[in-house]
């Protein structure tokens, strides 16, 4: 990984504003993508349960505290309130082996003024500014642009795989440790998919909402292999900051994932008219809090909802192909009843 001149890597435990650990000299690494690209991802989690973490513990958590070892990461970025209630206990841990960790706390709600104190707290903490992390958002604005434009490729054009447009999507939240990088191999990419043949009219055409999946390298190209796509990731999708902003506080208040579900369905229900979705998969972590939101989506969504968990299942499991055949050929027969 290429450091960008920035001084030091820094771990990020979820989407942080890193627009201000840019200014304060630190490169990001969203821990998260390193621990499920990892070849061996299960090793990471072997050795967090080596030092005590339960198995009934997410492997998220297990896997982040995994990477840290494994790596050397000596700092990291903790978002305690906003993303996952065990990030507490794992600051904690991590303090104990020795790494220094900063807590950043998302507001209960979107309140710009709440969101801009947030935001100058941790550039406080980090001795930099938010004018200087504001012009960091402006350099970064061409990257996103980019993946902004490959999500639309996606779901208007049909020329963009379900994992292209997760993997990029994700990706955002660090842009890989290299932005510069990232933006030309996003350029390339793009470049090769204005070529292509568009996916056929007559597929399914798929939301995934939820956290990122455990299996999302499986998921995306068995579904297609059945006849859907998934054009529409919204979790992922918020990585990327699609609603923008005139500042760097404007840009977070906008980010629905750490608020509550109210703001995510807003975004969620404007995006299935447009990407015009048949059916949505819901993914939720065993052993999360965020789980219990499956009962608002179904009370507030239109669609027909399939709901799969995962934990340490890096692939799909007979279970889950049986589930989302199922899923699909429901959907299938539901078009065909409405042409």
């Amino acid at each position: 990984m290429k450091n960008n001149g920035q001084n030091k890597y820094i771990g990020i435990t979820t989407t942080v504003p890193i627009e201000i650990l840019l200014s304060a000299g630190y490169s990001p690494l969203d821990l998260n993508n390193i621990f499920v690209s990892d070849p061996k991802s299960d090793r990471l989690i072997r050795l967090a349960e080596k030092d005590g973490f339960p198995l009934n513990c997410c492997a998220w958590i297990k896997g982040i505290y995994g990477v840290c070892l494994d790596k050397g990461i000596s700092e990291v970025i903790c978002v305690t309130s906003g993303d996952c209630s065990n990030t507490q206990m794992l600051r904690e841990v991590l303090n104990l082996k020795g790494i220094r960790t900063i807590p950043f706390d998302f507001p209960t709600e979107p309140d710009p003024a709440e969101v801009k104190a947030s935001l100058a707290k941790l550039a406080l903490r980090l001795g930099t500014t938010l004018e200087a992390a504001d012009e960091w958002r402006k350099r970064l604005l061409p990257a996103r642009e980019l993946v902004h434009k490959l999500d639309y490729l996606c779901y208007a054009d049909n020329k963009v795989s379900g994992f292209e447009n997760h993997y990029w999507l994700v990706s955002s939240s660090d842009f890989n440790g290299d932005y510069v990088k990232y933006q030309a191999e996003i350029q390339k990419l793009l470049n090769t998919v204005q070529t292509r043949t568009p996916y056929p009219a007559t597929e399914l055409r798929l939301a995934y909402l939820g956290v990122p999946s455990v299996f999302g390298e499986e998921l995306y190209p068995y579904l297609e292999q059945n006849g859907a796509r998934v054009v529409f990731n919204e979790i992922q999708r918020q990585f990327s900051l699609p609603d923008g902003g005139a500042d760097i506080s404007q840009s977070y208040t906008a980010y629905t994932y750490p608020y509550p579900m109210e703001y995510r369905l807003r975004d969620i229900q404007t995006q299935l008219a447009e990407r015009k979705i048949d059916g949505i998969i819901h993914y939720v972590q065993a052993f999360c809090h965020r789980a219990i939101g499956d009962i608002i989506l179904r009370q507030k969504l239109p669609l027909p909802i399939l709901t799969l968990e995962g934990n340490a299942d890096f692939g799909l499991n007979q279970h889950q192909k049986t589930r989302l055949e199922a899923f699909l050929d429901m959907l299938k027969a539901k078009k065909q009843m409405n042409l």
